[in-house]
């Protein structure tokens, strides 16, 4: 039985616009969600396949990122085997298997900071806030997969601590459409967040 709880369809409730926007590069953190093996690659277990289209244009917004110094971070599912989020979602990205590491396009580099989560949020139980505060960050700029699951809490929990949190609206990505534009609105009307393109940006 169909229930009446819900429309048929979900109407968004103002238009979406992306803004250019200028990033002091000593002050900027360009955070990596997810991009592993277990949700990028066609092989993983919980493979998001719109998230081969963001490959190339977070990869472009990376290599700028680099040539400017910008602090880049990226954060890496990492469970044990008898994690109890494995209820949820099967079992996927433990710790020390190919599922977990990030895809070969995005591979990071040595001085690249890497967060090892447990959970949705990049900041629960990390020492993400603390690489940040060192590093006198004040915006973020999060990318990644999955939008409404480990990107949006990630973007809100950066947004609670205070810094100011940046959205290229093509590096990130969803396992359907209402996920996706449900996190985009989430962000710019909850957590005050500048939606943009990875073209839009410019370091300075």
């Amino acid at each position: 039985m169909v229930s009446t709880l819900f429309p048929e369809y979900v109407r968004i409730p103002e238009k979406i616009e992306v803004k250019p926007i200028e990033l002091e590069a000593s002050k900027t953190a360009l955070i990596i969600v997810d991009m592993q093996n277990a949700f990028v690659h066609e092989r993983g277990r919980l493979f998001v396949p719109e998230s081969r289209k963001t490959i190339e244009p977070i990869r472009k917004l990376l290599e700028r990122a680099r040539s400017k110094n910008v602090t880049v971070v990226y954060t890496q599912d990492w469970h044990q085997k008898d994690d109890p989020e494995f209820n949820i979602w099967g079992e996927h990205a433990v710790a020390g298997t190919w599922e977990a590491e990030v895809i070969d396009e995005l591979k990071p580099l040595d001085k690249d900071v890497l967060i090892k989560k447990l959970r949705y949020d990049g900041f629960y139980g990390t020492y993400l806030d603390d690489v940040l505060r060192m590093k006198k960050i004040e915006y973020t700029i999060i990318t990644g997969t999955v939008a409404n699951i480990c990107v949006l809490h990630t973007a809100g929990s950066a947004a609670i601590r205070g810094y100011r949190v940046i959205v290229p609206v093509d590096c990130i990505s969803a396992l359907s459409d209402f996920d996706y534009f449900s996190t985009l609105r989430q962000i710019s009307f909850l957590y005050k967040g500048i939606l943009t393109t990875h073209e839009k940006i410019t370091f300075l």
